[in-house]
């Protein structure tokens, strides 16, 4: 994907985080890695979602220092840059502090497999990440620490909120709103009973299923970035 189609895919994707409810104001965000390069895409430092244009979007490297663009990029540019440095096949990350997946991480409490579509889309539990402050790379550390060979591509920072990663930016929104509906559906379980986990043998068969057999599978699918 051309550079100028990735900043245009970028700005519908933060618009698909208001349109799915994850976002509020100016907070959250969603980063793209540019094809062949060291250098990602990332929102601008509190500019709306409905001032959001594709030339508003800046450019940082693995380091991220702003390489390209006239605002300053987001607050959470050094924990992207991180990811980015440590996953290389991660091509996608979305930031959100929506609802209900923060009231986990306002416990501190990962959310237990209690539902198939868990065991689809996250191969298990979501798992709670530790607690950092904002503005360097210790959210970065967090989320590449858990998520290192852990089947979800969501983590919940405590006291923070959602972070997703996918081998693009639209594979990361996807994981980052079906994140909030089982955190939703799991803590409303738990508001009547104990939610009953599924045995691991069967979520290992669920999520195999929805990752290779579920859905039309193209051979020539094209990367977004």
């Amino acid at each position: 994907m051309t550079v100028p189609k990735l900043r245009e895919t970028l700005v519908a994707l933060h618009h698909d985080l208001i349109r799915w409810g994850l976002v509020m104001w100016t907070a959250g965000n969603v980063s793209a890695r540019i094809a062949d390069s060291d250098l990602f895409l990332i929102k601008p430092s509190g500019v709306s979602y409905a001032d959001l244009t594709p030339d508003a979007l800046v450019v940082c490297d693995l380091d991220g220092s702003l390489v390209e663009g006239d605002l300053s990029p987001s607050s959470d540019t050094a924990a992207h840059a991180y990811v980015y440095r440590e996953l290389p096949e991660v091509g996608g990350i979305v930031h959100t502090h929506s609802s209900y997946a923060s009231a986990w991480a306002a416990r501190g409490e990962p959310i237990p497999c209690a539902l198939t579509a868990m065991a689809d889309e996250f191969g298990g539990e979501i798992p709670i990440g530790p607690f950092a402050l904002i503005g360097n790379d210790d959210i970065g550390r967090g989320i590449v620490a858990t998520l290192r060979g852990h089947r979800s591509p969501a983590v919940l920072m405590q006291n923070h909120g959602v972070f997703t990663i996918g081998p693009t930016a639209t594979a990361a929104v996807k994981a980052a709103v079906m994140c909030e509906d089982v955190a939703r559906t799991v803590h409303i379980a738990r508001s009547v009973g104990e939610p009953i986990v599924i045995a691991k043998d069967d979520v290992d068969h669920l999520y195999d299923r929805y990752q290779n057999v579920y859905g039309q599978r193209d051979t020539t699918t094209s990367k977004e970035q």
